[in-house]
């Protein structure tokens, strides 16, 4: 492993610097493909400096395209690209809400949002800890400092209660990327459950009607089966 004097940030540091890209690659937090022509409503600009952007960052390797017939699509290279934008969203200054509509859709992203492809905000921090509190999932390596190198593990009791739901955890196992870990939520300032196990959670529910997909890009709101569903399964009451 290298150590962080060995990594050149300057180059990905100056791909984030620039707002239309910082917008497009917030956006892209989704988790979901877009288009180039809705990224750049997105951000606001034509659709040629759209384009401009888009190979930046796909030679810089913070997206990726997904080609649907004549079709192409972007979404984030990965979840690790997704890990440092949340990062940096939680020191970096709140965008001035100027209007109601603003307005709700910052509380909506707060109370729950998927952060690439899984649960974030209060309901994310709140199941994490459910969690580990109804002792579902154990730390492995937990270290609140260094999310990057955070583990987890299904305990058996766990494993019960996710097959119970439809998550296959011997399935999930096999994806190629981290299990389990934790990123620092941008708006709780706690933890909430990453890795393939976080996204396959999180697509059951979304899939089951617990959660609803929003207005607001990645905003989910709480269906009343799903309170009931979190409390049952995880015990995890939602206010």
């Amino acid at each position: 492993m290298r150590a962080p004097y060995d990594s050149d940030i300057a180059p990905v540091a100056a791909l984030l610097a620039d707002r239309t890209r910082a917008s497009m690659l917030t956006a892209l937090l989704d988790g979901r493909p877009l288009a180039a022509g809705e990224l750049a409503r997105t951000a606001g600009v034509s659709a040629a400096t759209a384009s401009s952007h888009l190979a930046k960052l796909l030679d810089g390797d913070l997206v990726t395209v997904v080609r649907q017939g004549r079709h192409r699509y972007y979404r984030l290279k990965s979840a690790e690209v997704a890990a440092v934008i949340e990062a940096i969203s939680r020191i970096s200054p709140d965008v001035e809400v100027r209007s109601l509509r603003q307005s709700r859709q910052a509380h909506a992203l707060q109370e729950a949002r998927t952060c690439y492809d899984h649960l974030a905000g209060r309901a994310g921090a709140a199941l994490f800890e459910a969690l580990l509190s109804r002792d579902l999932l154990e730390a492995v390596d937990s270290s609140f400092d260094d999310p990057a190198a955070s583990a987890y593990e299904v305990t058996d009791k766990g494993e019960r209660q996710l097959a119970s739901i439809g998550v296959d955890v011997a399935g999930v196992r096999r994806a190629r990327r981290r299990f389990a870990g934790h990123c620092l939520d941008w708006t709780e300032r706690r933890p909430h459950l990453n890795g393939a196990l976080g996204a396959a959670l999180t697509d059951r529910m979304i899939g089951d009607g617990w959660f609803t997909r929003g207005p607001a890009r990645r905003a989910l709101f709480v269906t009343e089966l799903g309170r009931g569903r979190l409390a049952d399964v995880f015990g995890c009451v939602l206010g």
